[in-house]
C-alpha cells in the first residue's frame, strides 16, 4: 500500500506538469489498488484530496483521459464516493469528455457518470438539464457496433428513461429508430430484455409511442409473438408477456392507436383478434385488452361491432367462467363497456346476450371484475327501457347490487353499485323494477348516493328518488323515511354550495313526497316554505322557476 501513498502524493504534486509516463504509472497503481481494495482505497482517495485533481486530468487530447474516467467509475461504486465526486466538480468535465472520439474514453466516462448519479433523480435531472440525452442518442447510432459502448448507453436511457423531464428531450431525438434499429438486430435474449427496459417507460410518452409505430416496433413484436406462443421456455415466456405488454401500451395514444387500426382494416388489428382466440391467457388478456384500447371512440366501436368482436369477446369470457382468469375477465369486461358506449351498438350488444354473458359473473369476489360488470350493464341499459326493466326485475342482481353499496373498502364497486341502480329505475321508469329495489332494501343507499360528492352522482340518485316518489310512494314511504330523505333534502336547498341542478331536482322531489302523509308532515316540520321562497331570486332561472312552483305547492298543502 505504499505504492498507492506514493501514488496519490505524487498526482497531487505533479498532476499539472508531470510526464505522461509518470502520471499513467501513478494512475495504473491506482487502479491496481482498486481491483484489489476497492472501498479502502477510495477511503484513501478521498482523503488524499486528489479527487480535485481529477477534474483537470479530464482533457480530450490526454491519453491519460481513461484511465481517469476508469478510476472515477470504480471509486464512484461506492455509494459513500458519490457526494465527494460531485463536490470536486467531476460531472461537468466528465459530460464534456461524451464529445470524444475515443471509444474507450466514451465507455469509462458513461461509466463514471452512470456510478455518480446512480440512484439520484436529482443528479440525472442535472444531467439531463446539460444535455446529455441527445448526445447518448447519436452515440448509440453511431457506436452501435461496439457492444460494450452500446450496452452503457442502454443502461443510461434505461435510468434516465424514469423521469419524466427526460421524455420531452427523447422526444426530439430520434431515439425510437436506433432502438428499433438495434432490436431488429439482436438475438440473445438479454440483450432484447434490456432494450426492452428502455422502450416501456419511454412508451408512456404519447409523442414516442407514436414515433416507435412508425420506427417499426409493432412489427417486430408481432413477431417475437409469433415466434414464443408456443414455446414453454422460461425465456420465451417472458419475451412473449414483455412484447404483448408493449404492444398494448402502444395503443394507449390515441395518435398511435388510430395510425393501426386503419379503419379496421389494418393487419395489425387482424393480427391482435387472432389473439382473443388463442390457447395463451397472456395473449388473450393482451388481445382483450387491445380491443379495449382500440375501442376508445365512437367509429372504432361501431365499425368492431358490425364486424363480430362481440362474439369473440362473448366466447372468451365463456371460458373463464368457472375458475377463470380474474385478469383476463376483467380485460374481457373493459372492451365490452367501451364497445357498448355508442348508442348504436346498445341494442345491437343487447340481443347478441352481452347482458346475459356479463351476469354469470355476479358471483365472483373480486373487486376489479365486480366494477367493470356494473360499468357494462349500466353502459348497456342507458336509454334501453326494456333491457332495464328485465335486469331491474332479476332480484338476484338486483340482491347483488344492494350488497355491493355496503362495499366501503372499494369505493369504486360501492359507486357503481349504486350508479346502476339509479340507471335500473331512469332507464325503466317501472313500477316492478321498484318494487323489487325496494324489497330488497336499495332505498336508502339511493337516498344515501344523493349526498355524494359527485354532483352527477347526486343528479342521478335525486332523478331516480323522483321517479320511485311519482310511480311507487306508498311502497317506499317507510323506507324513505327512515333513511331520512327529508332532512337531506333541506339540506342540500339550504346548501349554497349545492349545484343548481341538485337544488332544482331536490325541490321536484319534495313536492313528489307531499303525496305521502307522513312525509308531507316531514316536510312542514323543517319549514322548508323559508329555505324554497329564498331559492324564488337564484341567479338560475330554472331554480328560481321551481321554487315558485314549489312554494305554491307547499303553501296549497299547509
Amino acid at each position: 500500500m505504499d505504492n498507492l501513498s506514493d501514488a496519490l502524493k505524487k498526482l497531487k504534486i505533479t498532476a499539472t506538469d508531470s510526464t505522461a509516463d509518470s502520471l499513467e504509472g501513478c494512475l495504473d497503481c491506482l487502479l491496481q489498488a482498486l481491483a484489489q481494495n476497492n472501498m479502502e482505497t477510495s477511503e484513501k482517495i478521498q482523503k488524499s484530496g486528489v479527487l480535485q485533481v481529477f477534474a483537470s486530468l479530464l482533457m480530450p487530447q490526454s491519453s491519460c483521459t481513461a484511465k481517469v474516467a476508469n478510476i472515477i467509475a470504480e471509486v464512484a461504486r461506492n455509494e459513500f464516493m458519490r457526494n465527494p465526486c460531485v463536490d470536486a466538480g467531476l460531472i461537468p468535465p466528465l459530460v464534456q469528455m461524451l464529445n470524444c472520439k475515443d471509444q474507450e474514453v466514451l465507455l469509462q466516462t458513461g461509466r463514471a457518470l452512470g456510478n455518480i448519479c446512480y440512484d439520484s433523480h436529482t443528479l440525472q435531472s442535472q444531467l439531463i438539464n446539460m444535455g446529455v440525452i441527445p448526445t447518448l442518442v447519436k452515440l448509440l447510432g453511431i457506436h452501435c457496433q461496439n457492444a460494450a459502448l452500446t450496452e452503457m448507453c442502454l443502461v443510461a436511457f434505461g435510468n434516465l428513461a424514469e423521469l419524466e423531464s427526460s421524455k420531452e428531450q427523447f422526444a426530439y431525438t430520434n431515439i425510437a429508430e436506433e432502438l428499433v434499429k438495434l432490436f431488429k438486430k439482436q438475438v440473445e435474449h438479454d440483450k432484447k430484455e434490456m432494450i426492452f427496459e428502455v422502450l416501456a417507460p419511454l412508451a408512456e410518452n404519447d409523442v414516442i409511442k407514436l414515433q416507435l409505430v412508425e420506427a417499426g416496433l409493432v412489427e417486430c413484436l408481432l413477431e417475437i409473438v409469433q415466434k414464443t406462443v408456443d414455446s414453454d421456455k422460461e425465456d420465451d415466456v417472458a419475451e412473449l408477456k414483455t412484447a404483448s405488454d408493449l404492444m398494448v401500451l402502444l395503443l394507449l395514444g390515441d395518435e398511435s392507436m388510430q395510425k393501426l387500426f386503419e379503419g379496421g382494416k389494418g393487419s395489425v388489428f387482424q393480427r391482435v383478434l387472432s389473439w382473443i382466440p388463442s390457447n395463451s391467457h397472456q395473449l388473450q388478456l393482451a388481445g382483450a385488452l387491445a380491443i379495449a384500447n382500440f375501442a376508445r371512440n365512437d367509429g372504432n366501436c361501431i365499425h368492431m361491432v358490425d364486424n363480430g368482436i362481440v362474439q369473440k369477446l362473448m366466447d372468451l369470457l365463456d371460458r373463464h367462467v368457472e375458475d377463470g382468469n380474474v385478469t383476463v375477465q376483467h380485460a374481457a369486461l373493459s372492451a365490452l363497456r367501451n364497445l357498448a358506449i355508442p348508442v348504436v351498438n346498445k341494442a345491437k350488444m343487447l340481443s347478441a346476450g352481452v347482458a346475459e354473458a356479463v351476469l354469470k359473473f355476479l358471483r365472483s369476489e373480486m373487486p376489479p371484475v365486480q366494477f367493470k360488470l356494473l360499468g357494462t350493464l349500466r353502459m348497456l341499459i342507458d336509454a334501453q327501457a326494456e333491457a332495464a326493466e328485465q335486469l331491474g326485475k332479476n332480484a338476484k342482481l338486483v340482491e347483488r347490487l344492494v350488497e355491493w353499496c355496503e362495499a366501503k373498502d372499494h369505493a369504486g364497486v360501492m359507486g357503481e353499485s349504486n350508479r346502476l341502480l339509479s340507471a335500473l329505475i331512469r332507464h325503466s321508469k317501472s313500477k316492478d323494477v321498484i318494487r323489487t329495489i325496494v324489497q330488497s332494501g336499495g332505498i336508502k343507499h339511493l337516498v344515501t348516493m344523493a349526498t355524494s360528492e359527485h354532483v352527477i352522482m347526486q343528479n342521478e340518485a335525486l332523478v331516480a328518488l323522483a321517479l320511485i316518489a311519482a310511480l311507487e310512494l306508498v311502497t317506499a314511504e317507510k323506507d324513505l323515511e327512515n333513511a331520512q330523505l327529508v332532512q337531506i333534502l333541506h339540506r342540500l336547498l339550504s346548501d349554497d354550495r349545492s349545484a343548481p341542478e341538485i337544488k332544482y331536482n331536490s325541490m321536484v322531489l319534495v313536492c313528489a313526497l307531499i303525496g305521502s302523509e307522513s312525509l308531507q308532515k316531514e316536510v312542514q316540520n323543517m319549514a322548508f316554505l323559508e329555505v324554497v321562497s329564498k331559492l324564488r331570486s337564484h341567479e338560475n332561472k330554472t331554480v328560481a322557476q321551481q321554487a315558485s312552483l314549489t312554494e305554491q305547492r307547499l303553501a296549497v298543502e299547509s
